[in-house]
């Protein structure tokens, strides 16, 4: 099974497999893990980079997505590429004499996950071929809120799915009601000018008795505004508002990590929750009608069980 991103951007690790370049490396950045890894094999005429050109077979062994944007990535992209030259990477030590290069890839980025900015950011560490795949020391281990994946991954545009949903028979016979439903109501009533005009006031009328689930003061507009991720959930507030009932009082940080959703109370991302005013997780399931947890909920079962042993 592919694992399907909206919204990505991501910084990729490549392995040589080539017999007469083995064990190089090469990181680079994408919004496209499967078309790059294409380009860096087929070489610089289609887009691949000088350094892997001619070079191949290459594996794109692991990619950390999630980030809020392309600066961000490339930001994180040039600090892997050169940790020596990063005011935030002076504490890593230098390459040992013997340690391969691949070893030495994995221990900066583990480093990096733990340093900031990027200890905040939602960012997923994605091995996509597991036979390359190393455990993380435990003193450099990825903070709890960031989630490690396995597999295939592939980015897809914002609202789309390459999969569509077969309708069932309820669902169907629900839009059939409703649509006679509609019918029948556009027979009764005719539209006049009056009425439009009602229909205008009671739709004004409806959005300013919105409020914020925070403050509880009246909601402005959409675009300082957040929503919960879940599609059950009716939770809206000002930005400002849940980022700070999420950081709390005391908290030397602007940016919040994760909270609860004042209205479910569901645990969930920061990062999630922007992403889905960007328009991601459109067809998101609620967790409570498939029968699954959150993942950040399945994540914190497992560190009480790896802490509780």
């Amino acid at each position: 099974m592919v694992l399907e991103v909206e919204n990505f951007y991501g910084v990729y690790l490549l392995y040589n497999e080539n017999p007469q370049f083995k064990g190089r490396t090469y990181i680079g950045f994408t919004v496209n893990p499967r078309r790059r890894i294409g380009q860096h094999n087929k070489g610089v005429d289609f887009g691949g980079a000088k350094r892997t050109s001619g070079k191949g077979p290459w594996e794109m062994v692991l990619i950390v997505y999630g980030f809020p944007n392309n600066i961000s990535a490339l930001m994180f992209e040039w600090a892997w590429q050169h940790p020596k030259s990063s005011r935030r990477l002076k504490h890593i030590p230098g390459k040992r004499r013997n340690e391969p290069k691949y070893d030495y890839c994995l221990r900066v980025v583990a480093h990096m996950l733990r340093v900031g900015p990027w200890c905040r950011m939602p960012l997923t560490f994605h091995w996509i071929q597991q036979q390359y795949r190393r455990d993380f020391p435990d003193d450099l281990a990825p903070p709890f809120h960031m989630a490690i994946g396995y597999g295939p991954i592939t980015s897809i545009k914002i609202g789309t799915t390459s999969k569509k949903k077969k309708r069932t028979k309820k669902d169907k016979d629900t839009q059939d009601a409703s649509s006679q439903q509609s019918t029948s109501s556009a027979r009764t009533y005719e539209s006049t000018d009056d009425n439009d005009d009602d229909d205008g006031l009671i739709s004004m009328s409806q959005s300013s008795n919105r409020r914020c689930d925070v403050c509880h003061k009246r909601l402005q507009g959409e675009d300082n505004n957040l929503s919960c991720i879940l599609p059950k959930c009716s939770m809206e507030s000002h930005m400002l508002c849940l980022a700070r009932k999420f950081i709390g009082p005391n908290s030397e940080y602007l940016i919040p990590i994760e909270g609860a959703c004042p209205k479910c109370k569901q645990m969930m991302l920061w990062g999630d929750l922007v992403r889905k005013k960007r328009g991601c997780y459109s067809s998101l399931e609620d967790p409570q009608e498939s029968g699954e947890s959150h993942w950040t909920e399945e994540l914190r079962e497992d560190a009480s069980t790896s802490s509780s042993q």
